[in-house]
């Protein structure tokens, strides 16, 4: 399968509507992707309807979309004007979230979430084709919903996935996985229970300094931001890293912030981030790829780093 080397976006601190040419810019530097999220910035759709415009050469993809926050034909009319705006360059990603982000910010239950993406994937293979659907699905019901654009071209659908039933959901019913917060070791471990000839995205997360201690203070609130969240500490656990994270696990639940910060050891933060000269992080990122990612999202981290500079440092023409 294709190797694509992808960006995270919409870029921070950035106006989306100053965007355009950081946009440009990452198609000139050789990247072929472009991926969005959805965590309380921007939606994921509307940097990628921007792009659509402004770079027609890149490719867009969601990563990720909640599969609770939308209803069924609210999602369909998302993913298919964006499937129109982008003919053959949309990939749209689609996961659980959250209990954060689902239960706590939108008051919406946060009950099977496997069911729900499971659900919300079979929906849209339906419904993307045109046809008028009535079913009742396992965690929600549609009567009579029938698109009113014609989808020339259906993109593929990625499901984000962390452990062994979601990955596999994710080569069942999806078209591949997209992954994060993991080394690329760990790559190894993740991708055999999606299958062969499944596209693998994986969003790296990558700080192109030498300052390693500045990178590792900082690195350690991001880590501690995720992995105390319940799916990514399961995640943590199924990868072996649970000896490593138990003194972070217990003073967060114990109400101690800064002493979970504390306890990260640095070899986590090495594994889970990269950093170091840039060349070093282009070859640690190819590491990924070399291990089953089809395709990067590499979201820069501003740790005493430009993060423009950043992006023009570990861009394909810089190899």
């Amino acid at each position: 399968m294709e190797r694509r080397p992808g960006v995270t976006v919409p870029f921070d601190g950035v106006p989306l509507a100053a965007q355009r040419d950081w946009f440009e810019e990452v198609a000139e530097l050789g990247y072929t992707d472009v991926w969005s999220s959805e965590a309380g910035g921007t939606d994921a759709f509307t940097p990628l309807a921007l792009a659509s415009t402004w770079t027609p050469t890149l490719r867009l993809g969601t990563a990720i979309v909640p599969a609770y926050t939308r209803g069924a034909g609210t999602m369909a009319m998302c993913v298919a004007s964006m499937a129109e705006a982008a003919p053959g360059r949309f990939a749209f990603g689609i996961g659980t979230s959250s209990d954060v982000i689902v239960q706590n910010w939108n008051s919406i239950p946060f009950d099977k979430p496997y069911a729900r993406v499971r659900d919300m994937i079979r929906f849209l293979r339906a419904a993307l084709t045109g046809e008028k659907v009535t079913e009742e699905y396992e965690t929600f019901a549609v009567r009579g919903f029938r698109l009113g654009r014609r989808v020339e071209q259906v993109p593929p659908i990625l499901v984000a996935a962390l452990r062994p039933g979601m990955l596999k959901l994710a080569g069942t019913d999806g078209d591949g996985a997209i992954i994060n917060w993991l080394s690329a070791d760990d790559v190894k471990q993740v991708v055999p229970y999606v299958g062969e000839g499944k596209e693998i995205v994986a969003r790296i997360f990558v700080c192109p300094s030498e300052d390693a201690d500045a990178v590792r203070n900082a690195g350690r609130f991001a880590i501690a931001a995720y992995l105390n969240v319940p799916v990514y500490r399961a995640f943590h656990e199924w990868l072996g890293r649970g000896p490593q994270l138990e003194d972070m696990w217990k003073a967060w639940e114990a109400g101690d912030r800064k002493a979970a910060t504390a306890a990260i050891p640095d070899e986590v933060v090495d594994d889970l981030i990269v950093h170091g000269p840039a060349a070093e992080c282009r070859e640690r990122v190819q590491r990924y790829m070399d291990n089953g990612v089809t395709t990067t999202s590499l979201s820069v981290l501003p740790f005493g780093v430009d993060a423009r500079q950043a992006l023009r440092d570990l861009a394909p023409s810089a190899s």
